[in-house]
């Protein structure tokens, strides 16, 4: 999403791979591309909710395709009131990301215009859907310790989300265009992951479970249980969700944790795709053999097998994942029959120290049936 160029053999290879593709709104050449290698992906147009930008305004204009729903231009000229400001009148440029202006997602004149540009862009471009990015829930983020005047607490900031959110809704899905919104530290926040998808098609975490190959999420309150939740009671409600862990591609125990915490509660509409830092997005998410591993259907939910520990059976395949913090003693589990590691090696279980898990395969008892 930073405008590499992608070439067409690039482009062949990734979408063999991919369920999802994010491209820029000046990227409708590429979603073509993407879907006549393969017509079953669904490719997004990348839309910023909360700010517009000043740098996509040329000479008084703004850019034909940009990167938000509203161009800088457009708000500065016709509709000033559209930029937040503080007590004092002063518009909130976002820290760490210069020309980046917040925008009123509650102002309802907003929220139209909003929808008609982005609406038009992506039918324009040949886009299935719009990724939101920045669906914020504190009233300081991206400027800390001062809040709008409109929205001085964290609840009225996150009911004007919500109120966008649902006004939008019935006119995306009746242009047919899916919408998935970022919604990255929503686990800090108890209720709004499921208040905020309730009126879209999906959830975006963009921080999911490793933060770094160091930093991994243990149990513990705003911890993991909630970030595996997101996907649980997206699959439950038929939502998209997908998950970003952050690690290097030499780590490969941050990777087993995450892979594994994923396929603890995946379903048929969830995505993962690793990076190693943030707005990372030059090149193509790094390939593993795990990915292509098929593990078969599960037999059920996710089990809790010990304190922090959980096991779920598939029919080719064995995940289980330990919770506990980082450094925290092994724990052992028998799987019951003889499974294949990561490695390739033959065992009959495994032990599993803190913020560590594993991907096992066996014998698919389909395949055996059928025999």
């Amino acid at each position: 999403m930073d405008s590499s160029p992608i070439s067409d053999t690039t482009i062949a290879e990734q979408a063999k791979k991919l369920s999802y593709v994010v491209l820029n709104a000046w990227e409708g050449d590429l979603s073509a591309k993407f879907k006549k290698a393969n017509p079953a992906i669904k490719v997004f147009v990348y839309k910023d909710l909360s700010s517009t930008r000043s740098y996509a305004c040329r000479n008084g204009a703004d850019d034909k395709a940009i990167p938000t729903g509203v161009g800088y231009c457009e708000a500065e000229k016709s509709n000033p009131e559209w930029f937040l400001t503080d007590k004092k009148g002063k518009r909130f440029e976002y820290g760490g990301y210069s020309g980046h202006w917040q925008m009123d997602v509650g102002n309802r004149e907003y929220q139209r215009r909003w929808g008609d540009n982005v609406i038009a862009s992506a039918k324009a471009g040949g886009f299935d859907g719009v990724l939101m990015d920045n669906a914020l829930f504190g009233c300081d983020t991206y400027h800390e310790g001062r809040c709008p005047k409109a929205y001085p607490t964290d609840l009225a900031f996150q009911t004007a989300y919500k109120s966008m959110f649902a006004n939008l809704r019935p006119r995306f899905a009746a242009a047919g265009i899916l919408t998935v919104a970022n919604l990255a530290n929503a686990r800090l926040y108890p209720g709004l992951w499921d208040a905020y998808t309730e009126h879209l098609d999906g959830g975006f975490d963009e921080w999911w479970v490793a933060f770094s190959g160091t930093n991994l999420l243990a149990a513990g309150d705003g911890g993991w249980a909630r970030q595996a939740e997101q996907i649980a009671s997206n699959e439950a409600r038929g939502k998209i969700t997908w998950v970003q862990p952050h690690f290097s591609p030499s780590e490969n125990g941050a990777f087993r944790y995450a892979l594994s915490s994923y396929f603890l509660v995946k379903g048929g509409k969830s995505a993962i795709a690793e990076t190693v830092g943030t707005d990372n997005y030059g090149e193509p998410a790094p390939t593993r053999p795990e990915y292509n591993w098929d593990l078969g259907e599960p037999t059920g939910p996710y089990q809790t097998i010990g304190k922090n520990l959980f096991r779920r059976d598939f029919t080719c395949g064995t995940v289980v994942v330990n919770t506990n913090r980082t450094g925290g003693s092994a724990l052992r589990v028998d799987l019951g029959r003889t499974h294949s590691d990561e490695h390739g090696f033959f065992v009959l279980s495994v032990s599993l120290g803190g913020t560590s898990g594993s991907v096992l395969r066996k014998p698919c008892t389909a395949a055996k049936s059928r025999e």
